[in-house]
């Protein structure tokens, strides 16, 4: 997991399976209106046996909404606490195999110091593979190593605080010189799933990463999915490079969930998947949740 390097590919996102999203259509109650006189049908109210061909929002337009209105957490609130503590789980592709790892991370945010709990469970010796519930479970329980990180050796991947304008964050996430590349889009959103597994995102932070997504050329709305922590949220996919990278978003707080990198080039399969769990400010190294793994 990169602390100060540039952006580059990394672990992703929709678990299980992406879920379109499904369109019922149910028709108005009954009233107590006399037979002879039936009220009048509503044109957003499709009667029974037609369809509703209303136009429905495209990713951009979700996303822009969705960034205006996403609700603050108690973590957003200023606060003097020194630590920003992360929890996620990583499924990474290395070489022929893919490793699984669980790593609990404090990050002491003025001298650049830090404290790693990291459990690891056996590679998987292919390629092909989708993270599952129960190696969710297994990656919690698995033996823990603890790390110190001196000072100065853990800094955000991105300088704080971050720029509130969507344009000034993306050329920070991808260099803008290439822009008319094919993997450009690419980078983009894997920038994104970096940022949001290095460093805490306040409300400012979520809202204008959001928008940013919304940039991005492409980009596709796939409804409703579930992780496999048991988590579930709205589904956006960027296909681009021989790659495809999904986010999972929670619909309230416009916090990253997961995200997912699959390849579909000469050696195709998962590129990385990653699961944000748990992100809060502490004031020591030990969380006031240590089992917590859902975001909240």
């Amino acid at each position: 997991m990169p602390t100060s390097t540039a952006p580059a590919r990394v672990a992703a996102a929709a678990l299980g399976g992406v879920l379109l999203a499904g369109c019922h259509s149910t028709p108005p109650n009954p009233t107590l209106t006399p037979a002879a006189n039936p009220p009048a049908p509503q044109p957003d109210s499709p009667t029974p046996g037609t369809v509703d061909t209303t136009p429905q929002p495209t990713a951009r337009q979700r996303l822009h909404t969705l960034a205006d209105s996403i609700s603050t957490l108690r973590t957003d609130q200023p606060n003097d606490l020194p630590y920003t503590y992360l929890h996620t789980q990583t499924w990474a592709r290395a070489t022929t195999t893919i490793t699984r790892t669980d790593l609990r991370r404090w990050r002491h945010h003025t001298n650049g110091s830090g404290h790693d709990i990291t459990r690891r469970t056996p590679d998987l010796p292919h390629l092909h593979h989708q993270p599952t519930p129960a190696e969710h479970t297994q990656l919690t329980q698995a033996r823990p190593t603890t790390t110190r990180h001196p000072a100065g050796t853990l800094r955000p991947y991105l300088p704080e605080p971050l720029p509130t304008d969507p344009n000034t964050l993306t050329a920070l996430l991808a260099p803008p010189e290439l822009a008319g590349e094919a993997a450009y889009p690419r980078l983009v959103a894997t920038g994104i799933a970096a940022l949001a597994t290095n460093q805490y995102l306040h409300h400012q932070d979520r809202a204008t990463t959001l928008r940013v997504l919304a940039t991005i050329p492409g980009i596709t709305y796939r409804g409703d999915s579930t992780d496999p922590a048991g988590r579930t949220g709205h589904t956006f996919q960027v296909t681009a490079d021989d790659s495809t990278t999904t986010l999972l978003i929670n619909p309230t707080t416009g916090e990253l969930l997961a995200a997912h990198e699959h390849l579909t080039g000469p050696r195709p399969g998962l590129f990385s998947y990653v699961l944000i769990l748990h992100r809060e400010h502490t004031a020591t190294v030990t969380p006031a949740t240590p089992d917590q793994t859902r975001v909240r």
